[in-house]
């Protein structure tokens, strides 16, 4: 899979939004947005308005950047979201906050997305009681994320529960920080995601 390695700060200019992807940084003074809250490249503070296909564009890239997922990634859930009951936009963003990666992040077990999935692949978690180190698995209903025995003596995963905090956490959720455990208490529902996403702009894109 194509990975991105240029600076991630550029994608939220890009985005013109934070998208909270360097975990703490994104919260201090060092952001790279709040310094240059424009979009990147030469001609960045002169863009114009964009057409309704940009607008849907802009709409589905941020989104994809926000998850960290890839192109092909994102137009297969897609698929899977259309295919459910229900709206498809809402399904889409369900699933979405459902990836193990995702919910690693969540907990509070890592300080992003990105470094939930980079946990999720070294084996630091169990998923009922079994080591999971697949960063797109959808996790269910009653399903227990753990920190593994010898993985919580990790002191940037400690250093990451102690700041959950500050970020909230959903309601779907239930965090025992003693012990380092989270349980899937429900499922996500539209109101549970906080970030300005008008999904309506993704289905629009997809439906042409």
């Amino acid at each position: 899979m194509a990975r991105y390695r240029g600076s991630v700060c550029r994608l939220c200019r890009r985005e013109n939004m934070k998208l909270f992807l360097k975990g703490d940084r994104c919260y201090s003074d060092k952001c790279g947005f709040d310094r240059r809250g424009y979009p990147p490249g030469q001609h960045g503070q002169r863009r114009g308005k964009h057409s309704d296909y940009g607008v849907q564009l802009r709409e589905k890239q941020k989104v994809r950047r926000i998850y960290g997922v890839s192109e092909k990634q994102f137009s297969l859930m897609f698929d899977k979201a259309d295919r459910q009951k229900g709206i498809t936009g809402t399904n889409l963003l369900a699933n979405l906050e459902r990836r193990l990666d995702n919910v690693v992040y969540r907990l509070g077990f890592a300080n992003s997305r990105t470094q939930g999935r980079h946990f999720v692949k070294h084996n630091h978690f169990l998923v009922n009681g079994k080591k999971l180190n697949i960063p797109s698995y959808c996790v269910k209903k009653d399903d227990v994320i753990e920190v593994r025995d010898k993985s919580k003596k990790v002191q940037i995963i400690a250093d990451s529960l102690n700041a959950v905090v500050r970020r909230g956490m959903p309601q779907w959720i239930s965090l025992d920080k003693e012990k380092m455990k989270g349980i899937i208490s429900g499922l996500p529902v539209r109101e549970d995601i906080q970030m300005p996403i008008q999904e309506q702009l993704i289905v629009e894109l997809y439906s042409k």
